[in-house]
């Protein structure tokens, strides 16, 4: 595959924010002349005015710059009027934004109240009912003119009362009419959002902000990617709204959350940013902060050179995903998953018992090791020896002159910098690590690269734009031929582990989810070990590359929710975190039921007071169930699947 590697953005190694055009929300202005606003959604029901904007006080003061309600009828929608002026009353005048799915006429009242409206185009006036149909060409101009013909009075409502609207399409709730003619992918969410956009277009209508929503990071990276190119191609310069939808919560959310939006910030895309937790809408928006504030200065960054330019790249596209062909060292490269390298290398006397932060529990009684399933793959013990065997499956790493007087040489490998590799004469005959900068990566260097058969390449960046530098160097490679596997290193000193866990997502997440990398190895971390080797497996997780635990899609809970969502996914979580690789979706409503599920296993929806309905895939398989004894239902389901372990 060929493909112009920036078709999407100005410039891969530059940063600089993707140009749009302004939109009016309120007072609030956004776009790329502005600062990348913080928005989030409310948790209360609509009704509930005190309840309502008692959670919007909160937010605000979190730093909140937008506030979303949902207003899945009338009622609710009227009601946002009676919210506004009770924000009013106690000096809150922020833009508050009403979030509609299957109502248009509660669209059409919001839009006369609210700053802004969110449509969400698979489910508004289009038709969902998860049924493969045939589309003739005339039967899809049909729906389109239909659609126009919905669709139209909430445009010219927006218009005469200023409003700003949210075209936010999202990967599980695609039409039947779209999935008939695109399937279910990043083209067919980009169609969705065009089609509503060109409508508003030929009404002269443009305050629009839009958005390409998944609980896959990677489909949701590819979707905003392609979206930017089709807007581009057709001179449209709207501004985006980022986000990971269901992300969950813990780790998981914010893991989640910072790869998918933390791979666009990181190319200057994304103008406001929601992060969807399973958790108050207040934690949301100091995580959403920490990921926006990391760009405010990075347009001054160290230049990064690049012979590559506009050539095209053999295999790679930033619109498909494709894992970079590499060679097999050991268990590195080639068909393996991603390995995980923990560093270890400021401890002098290495204790069994350290070695329980990263997986592997020892027990002196029986002198034996029991292995988690987040154990690492190798530790680094830098200019240190080990005085221990270390555990079956953990292999050890040493500086290279460490490593010469180590009698194991079948457990232990060298590592060596560009000066020791030039000037040793002794190397392992299985495995050698070479940590390289990316400025050591000459076109001299880099041709040598292919004679070394038995060399993983561990390669770091002092660039403060960092992911751009190491992808500039995985495209060199690429554009080279060469196969040699490469660890992705990052030095992360900060205190904050919150921080740690969102930026380390970031910079090797986002490459993960090109296909670039085979390990992570974080180094130097201040946060305690066992946070580092269980952001390192999250971060495996959440790129789809490294499966060592159940996946959970939660839905940040809001006026819909039926249940108290939190305390559901605990308890859930609780009795299946045992089942690795399966896919949970826990829903508090329908609207985020099997559309916003997207590729979840089961799903455990709220379809009415106390009721939840269980799904497999996108099959209902139970309607009505008692909140009491669903759990039990849900598990005895996956047992008689033959997926209970």
């Amino acid at each position: 595959m060929h493909q112009k590697i920036n078709s999407y953005i100005e410039s891969l190694t530059q940063y600089k924010r993707r140009k749009t055009i302004a939109v009016k929300v309120g007072d609030l202005m956004l776009g790329s002349d502005y600062p990348i606003r913080v928005q989030s959604m409310t948790t209360t029901d609509t009704m509930n005015t005190k309840a309502s904007v008692e959670q919007i006080k909160r937010m605000v003061e979190a730093g909140c710059e937008m506030v979303r309600l949902t207003a899945p009828s009338i009622n609710e929608a009227n009601n946002l009027a009676v919210i506004k002026q009770e924000l009013k009353k106690i000096g809150i005048s922020v833009p508050l934004v009403a979030d509609i799915h299957f109502t248009p006429n509660a669209a059409e009242v919001a839009a006369q109240i609210v700053e802004k409206v969110r449509i969400n185009p698979g489910n508004y006036v289009d038709k969902k009912k998860f049924e493969q149909i045939e589309y003739t060409d005339s039967e899809y101009v049909e729906e389109i003119e239909r659609i126009r013909n919905r669709f139209t009075p909430l445009v010219e409502i927006c218009k005469q009362y200023g409003t700003a609207m949210r075209i936010g399409t999202n990967h599980g709730s695609l039409s039947d009419r779209i999935m008939s003619r695109y399937g279910d992918s990043p083209l067919g969410m980009v169609e969705s959002a065009m089609e509503f956009l060109r409508i508003a277009e030929d009404l002269n209508y443009y305050n629009i902000v839009l958005s390409m929503k998944s609980s896959n990071p990677k489909v949701m990276v590819e979707a905003y990617r392609l979206l930017v190119k089709t807007m581009n191609e057709n001179n449209m310069f709207y501004p985006l709204h980022l986000g990971v939808t269901e992300a969950g919560d813990g780790d998981d959310g914010r893991i989640k959350s910072a790869l998918g939006i933390g791979a666009l910030l990181e190319d200057g895309i994304g103008d406001t940013v929601r992060v969807s937790l399973t958790e108050d809408p207040e934690f949301e928006v100091p995580v959403a902060k920490k990921l926006i504030h990391r760009y405010e200065n990075r347009i001054n960054h160290k230049p990064i050179k690049s012979e590559i330019g506009n050539h095209k790249i053999e295999n790679f596209s930033p619109f498909d995903y494709k894992k970079r062909e590499t060679i097999e060292v050991l268990n590195i490269g080639g068909n393996n998953v991603p390995r995980v390298i923990a560093d270890f290398s400021e401890i002098e006397n290495l204790s069994q018992t350290d070695l329980k932060a990263v997986g592997y529990n020892y027990h002196s009684d029986t002198d034996k090791w029991m292995m988690t399933d987040l154990g690492c793959d190798f530790i680094y013990r830098g200019k240190h020896s080990t005085q221990f065997m270390l555990p079956m499956g953990l292999k050890g790493i040493y500086d290279a002159e460490v490593w010469n007087v180590v009698n194991d040489k079948i457990n232990n490998f060298p590592l060596f910098d560009l000066n020791s590799y030039q000037q040793s004469k002794s190397f392992s005959q299985t495995l050698n690590f070479l940590k390289i900068n990316t400025e050591e990566l000459t076109d001299e260097f880099i041709s040598s690269l292919k004679a070394m058969s038995k060399f993983v390449m561990i390669l770091y960046t002092t660039n403060e734009n960092a992911v751009a530098d190491l992808r500039n160097s995985f495209f060199r490679l690429l554009h080279h031929d060469i196969k040699i596997p490469v660890i992705v290193s990052r030095e992360l000193t900060m205190s904050d582990e919150e921080k740690c866990m969102l930026f380390s997502s970031t910079d090797t997440g986002s490459l993960l989810i090109d296909g670039f990398g085979d390990g992570i190895f974080i180094e130097k971390a201040i946060i305690s070990k066992t946070r580092i080797n269980q952001i390192a497996f999250g971060i495996l997780q959440a790129a789809r590359t490294r499966i060592t635990k159940t996946e959970y899609i939660s839905c940040p809970s809001c006026g819909r929710t039926l249940f108290d969502l939190q305390e559901t996914t605990a308890i859930i979580r609780k009795h299946t975190d045992h089942l690795k690789g399966l896919k949970i979706a826990i829903m508090g409503c329908i609207v985020n039921g099997p559309g916003e599920m997207a590729d979840a296993d089961y799903g455990y929806v709220g379809s009415g007071p106390e009721k939840i309905t269980l799904y497999r895939g996108k099959e209902i398989v139970k309607k009505g169930i008692g909140k009491d004894t669903a759990l039990n239902e849900l598990i005895e389901l996956i047992k008689a699947d033959g997926k209970w372990n």
